[in-house]
């Protein structure tokens, strides 16, 4: 559990500073809109991301999985429709934003596992 919280503190200070790396099309009121992002996102990819794989894999196929990268600008769409602070436009910043979260998870997982 202390590991869990840990993960989200330090996701939530990486997810503060992403809108000034990936620039316009991605705003984060404040940390605590950011530890909610990745509260959520992590939501998110444990109980949404699964069924949308599945319902979409003849989809993913056809496209030779080019479509499980529009599968994750619909989660970050999802997540700001549910987070107040967090606001994202676009299709490139949210690719990029979950791309980002998804290398930063990884490496966490590395340190914190």
């Amino acid at each position: 559990m202390v590991k869990y919280v840990v993960r989200l503190l330090i996701l939530g200070v990486i997810i503060s500073f992403l809108p000034d790396i990936i620039g316009e099309g991605i705003y984060v009121d404040g940390f605590t809109s950011a530890v909610l992002v990745a509260f959520i996102m992590g939501l998110l990819n444990t109980f949404i991301k699964p069924v949308l794989t599945i319902i979409s894999l003849p989809l993913t196929i056809a496209t030779l999985g080019i479509f499980y990268f529009v599968i994750n600008i619909i989660l970050v769409y999802i997540c700001d429709y549910f987070v107040g602070g967090f606001d994202v436009s676009g299709i490139l910043p949210p690719l990029l934003f979950s791309f980002a979260i998804a290398v930063s998870n990884w490496i966490l997982g590395l340190f914190l596992d």
